[in-house]
């Protein structure tokens, strides 16, 4: 489990969990048995007490009102009920209101990254193919992996952002003959991963009919191997080529990365393995191949040297990984690879625990489902069905574009705005479900302004800049980036005649829940957490905007600032901007 951060708003249910004492059940137990209560009227937050009847033989109702008389009444809980076997705990809600308020002046505006924790997470992620699109099928990696970066920054730790990329391999072979033949330097330079695209599916389609086409491909990546200077000449020029193209889709997606240390890296590193797995007698041969025999772990043997004694993925990932813990000295591993891959890294974990490296526990896959546009097809390179991720980012921008100038034509900079809430909605569409589902992606879904989309994030924030600029007006102020520190007015001494009522509770209750939500996020490696809880938020928030009056009471001006910044950090996170009008 990921080090916990400090609070400093008060943990509630964990202030509940800690004046519980059942001989036999454990706090953990206890703790993660503890829920939000779905109706107020029963209080705020309930303990099912029929998840201890077995082990300590007693009716759930008998256990619950032990919990009540043994409970401790204090300022942050004023009562405690129990009813059918639950026991149901109400919250001091002006004790409440005040401490949510103490810490979001704390917090500001702008949420800033906790205080370090001298921990460190390495996230493999996004890993293109050089060469080869970069295409929608990259989505929910790169998605995925850049938000957990984020999340993880912002919970204080030390992270390490690593693109492994694909840059080895006969491809790179069949690529220079297929440029020796069909290709130019002026075609490629000027239509960049397409034109390679185009010449490597002449190449697969000639070769079907054309055998000798993969012995020239299998020479010319023997001479890339041994350092013929032409062929990497070559090899460089189509990684220059790629790297300038997804550049500029990873800066409109808010990605970065700490290293671009791919395949070609390791090339000297794996020597080192292969000997460690010959000392340690973990190699046998299977039909010519080394390999390390799982069948004890219920697994096939994993591949580390063909007959030939060339090298495979299994010992690029050993080597990749033995240098990430010697390098980083990483406390967590992550690689964020689809879900096919997850018998490759167990078997590459486990062979890395039978070498006895006991840090192998700390590395974990992050599975994800497949990705494919609505009414398409699987992508696949060398039939050059591809789907380009640039082109659905433009797509989606131009449809953004085209709503905000049938809705709003009179919105200042509508470019910008449609850039962020065209390359918002396809982010978010990847990370509101939970990563391991396959994601259809659909533009109306996505744009969708009233669904459960960042346009529906982004314009609820807008909807709150909108509110705090007309308050600051009322107060002869003018609005630029509202903070909780006064700029709308000082909070009534008196909170609770304001914000104490249901609809404002339940908000402050959300509000209050931002960090163990974050922190959520990152032990589960689910963005998708945080991407419902800003859903939650906004459901909550516009309930609230159609009930009650806002400006000219400055303790839900207050309560508005507060949702506007959980919202422009959450989708911060999320790898979203937030627009202040839309």
């Amino acid at each position: 489990m990921l080090k916990k951060i400090e609070h400093m708003n008060i943990n509630y249910k964990k202030h509940i969990a800690d004046k519980i004492k059942l001989d036999g059940i454990s706090y953990d137990h206890i703790y993660t048995s503890i829920v939000l209560s779905e109706n107020l009227e029963h209080g705020d937050f309930s303990l099912p007490c029929f998840k201890f009847s077995k082990d300590l033989r007693m009716a759930p109702q008998a256990i619950a009102d032990k919990v009540k008389a043994d409970f401790k009444l204090d300022k942050h809980v004023e009562a405690v009920e129990t009813v059918a076997g639950y026991v149901n705990f109400k919250l001091n809600r002006a004790s409440f209101v005040k401490s949510v308020l103490e810490n979001a002046d704390k917090m500001g505006a702008d949420f800033k990254a906790k205080k370090p924790n001298k921990k460190t997470i390495c996230i493999d992620y996004s890993s293109i193919n050089i060469a080869k699109p970069f295409h929608i099928g990259h989505l929910l990696t790169t998605a995925i992996g850049g938000s957990l970066y984020r999340i993880y920054k912002y919970l204080g730790y030390n992270v390490i952002g690593i693109n492994h990329l694909g840059d080895w391999g006969t491809q790179f072979g069949k690529l220079i003959v297929a440029y020796k033949k069909w290709g130019s330097k002026e075609k490629i330079e000027n239509g960049g991963i397409a034109a390679l695209t185009e010449i490597y599916v002449k190449f697969h389609t000639e070769a079907k009919t054309d055998k000798s086409l993969e012995d020239e491909a299998r020479f010319y990546f023997k001479k890339i191997e041994d350092g013929d200077k032409e062929a990497l000449e070559f090899f460089e020029w189509f990684k220059k080529i790629t790297m300038a193209e997804v550049s500029s889709v990873y800066k409109q997606l808010g990605i970065e990365f700490d290293s671009y240390n791919g395949e070609a890296f390791y090339n000297d590193k794996m020597g080192a393995v292969v000997d460690e797995l010959k000392a340690k007698n973990l190699l046998t041969k299977s039909e010519g191949a080394s390999v390390v025999d799982l069948e004890a772990h219920g697994m096939p043997p994993c591949l580390i040297l063909k007959s030939d004694g060339a090298s495979l993925y299994a010992t690029r990932d050993l080597a990749a990984a033995m240098y990430r813990k010697k390098h980083y000295n990483f406390d967590k591993n992550l690689y964020v690879v689809a879900y096919q891959q997850n018998l490759h890294f167990k078997q590459v974990f486990k062979v890395l625990e039978l070498m006895g490296h006991d840090w192998a526990k700390d590395c974990v896959h992050v599975p994800f489902g497949m990705v494919s546009l609505e009414g398409g097809g699987a992508l696949s390179t060398r039939g050059g069905n591809v789907v380009y991720l640039n082109d659905v980012l433009n797509t989606s921008i131009q449809k953004t574009k085209k709503i905000i100038e049938d809705k709003n034509p009179d919105l200042k900079d509508k470019d910008s705005v449609a850039t962020a809430v065209g390359v918002g909605a396809v982010i978010f569409m990847a990370l509101n479900s939970s990563r391991i589902k396959d994601l259809v992606f659909s533009f109306d879904r996505a744009l969708n302004f009233d669904g459960e989309t960042a346009p529906y994030i982004q314009y609820t924030h807008a909807r709150c800049c909108s509110i705090l600029e007309k308050a600051m007006t009322e107060c002869g102020r003018s609005l630029t980036a509202p903070t909780v520190d006064g700029d709308v007015g000082a909070v009534d001494d008196r909170p609770q005649d304001h914000l104490t009522d249901n609809e404002g509770f339940a908000i402050l209750k959300l509000i209050n829940r931002f960090d163990t939500i974050v922190e959520s996020s990152a032990e589960k490696y689910e963005p998708s957490i945080l991407a419902k809880y800003l859903i939650d938020l906004c459901q909550a928030f516009n309930h609230y905007y159609t009930t009650h009056r806002i400006v000219g009471d400055s303790n839900r001006v207050k309560l508005t600032e507060l949702v506007r910044n959980i919202l422009k950090n959450g989708l911060g996170l999320l790898l979203i901007d937030a627009p202040m009008k839309m």
